[in-house]
């Protein structure tokens, strides 16, 4: 078990730390490392929920490997600093004695559209500055991908609990069970005088392999899966079709669930494969076997057919399958874009929006995965943080039009809130 002193003080708090530059989100790492060790924990805890609210989740879900202890420069001849961890532990922390401060200078209202990771950090980053925000979400609890797309053993259900109950202590008002756009449309949110209205609704409808056998009963989809795997009954071999994390999420649920044999397909190699190292680790050591250069041809009842992509002849394989799970990707529903008029999207199918997630709409604005298609945590709270930025000032010059355009959110003074620190 890591000590987290210990780690903390092998940090060599770069003056120009490359673990900032790699973080998508530039966690503050030497400055939170540096008053962590000066025994202020709350404050930075503070630091790293001020920058990212779900810090919190970061620090345990976060492709480290892949960011900031990627880049660390211990790295280079030595292990890298265990960020996350010290991350998760001063966060974890932290989120038990937060108590917003909720500054009045602003006024808005706001619509939020899907309350997963970009809808809970715009809504933690607008309501602390005073705007009024009320979350939309088509579930019964928030927390989008986080709560019924990630295993309770990778993200703790407890952990967006507590994230939920700290939204709804800053004012943010959480309207579960709701699908935007059939009923409720954004035009409807308008005409009731919001100002302004944020889609985060995330990628839920599952990508087809388009194989022969695919309808047939004991086919599944792997967002439809992780939603609750308890209702799946799938036998004691259960073959995955994927490459990426939530294929291994898939794979190590079904282990922890039951499944005897589990399998993971791929049509390339293992170096090619998407996921995290760590998480192709962990799928291992929970016995997940793997079968690489595989193309899938056919699904039949209890059995798949397969080719090695290597074999020239490409001679036809069966594999014993109680039961298949396709995990190869998301796409966006269409509920918003078929009620709002003159909502743009990519040739990719995702919501269009310009670098501060503006859309064709004046004042509908996007980010998270409806934007990009599948990313990180981080990379969601980051878009949403610049989001934020823009959405602030779209309210405000709309209203004042001799508002100057500060940003909501600009660069922390670090060397003020060190110079306070040392001064108490």
């Amino acid at each position: 078990m890591i000590n987290i002193r210990d780690e903390a003080e092998r940090c060599l708090q770069c003056k120009k730390p490359r673990c900032v530059k790699a973080c998508p989100i530039s966690t503050p790492i030497p400055q939170v490392v540096k008053i962590f060790l000066e025994g202020y924990i709350e404050e930075a805890g503070d630091l790293l929920f001020q920058n990212n609210p779900l810090s919190v989740i970061c620090s345990l879900i976060c492709p480290h490997e892949r960011f900031c202890e990627g880049n660390c420069i211990r790295g280079i001849k030595s292990t890298p600093i265990a960020i996350g961890a010290i991350e998760q532990y001063i966060s974890n922390f932290y989120i038990n004695l937060f108590e917003p401060v909720i500054d009045k200078q602003f006024k808005g209202e706001i619509a939020v559209i899907g309350g997963g990771p970009a809808g809970m950090a715009l809504s933690s980053y607008m309501s602390q500055k005073g705007y009024n925000v009320t979350i939309f979400d088509e579930k019964a609890k928030i927390g989008g991908i986080l709560r019924y797309g990630i295993p309770d053993f990778r993200l703790p259900n407890s952990i967006l609990s507590q994230i939920e109950d700290k939204l709804k202590s800053m004012g943010v008002i959480i309207h579960p069970l709701t699908l935007a756009g059939p009923v409720l449309t954004i035009s409807d949110m308008f005409r009731d005088g919001y100002d302004s209205v944020f889609i985060s609704t995330g990628v839920w409808r599952p990508k087809k392999l388009g194989v022969k056998g695919e309808s047939l009963g004991h086919v599944h989809y792997a967002i439809n899966y992780l939603k609750d795997p308890d209702v799946f009954h799938l036998g004691e071999n259960v073959a995955v079709i994927g490459a990426g994390n939530v294929a291994m999420d898939v794979a190590r649920t079904a282990r922890r669930n039951g499944a005897r044999n589990v399998t993971v397909f791929y049509h390339k190699g293992e170096e090619d494969l998407s996921a995290s190292k760590s998480e192709i680790e962990y799928a291992k050591l929970d016995g997940v076997n793997f079968k690489f250069y595989t193309s899938l041809d056919e699904i039949r009842k209890e059995k798949l057919i397969y080719v090695d992509t290597r074999d020239e002849n490409k001679e036809k394989e069966e594999f014993k399958a109680d039961s298949v799970i396709i995990a190869i990707g998301q796409v966006t529903q269409k509920n918003l874009v078929a009620t709002t008029k003159d909502l743009n999207l990519n040739e990719r199918g995702f919501i269009e929006t310009d670098d501060c997630g503006q859309t064709s709409v004046p004042g509908v604005f996007a980010s998270g995965d409806v934007v990009t298609g599948a990313k990180t945590v981080v990379e969601a709270v980051a878009a949403a943080k610049r989001t934020a930025n823009a959405m602030h000032y779209y309210i405000q010059s709309k209203n004042n039009k001799d508002y100057n355009g500060e940003p909501l959110y600009a660069t922390v003074d670090f060397d003020e809130i060190q110079s306070q620190l040392t001064n108490k």
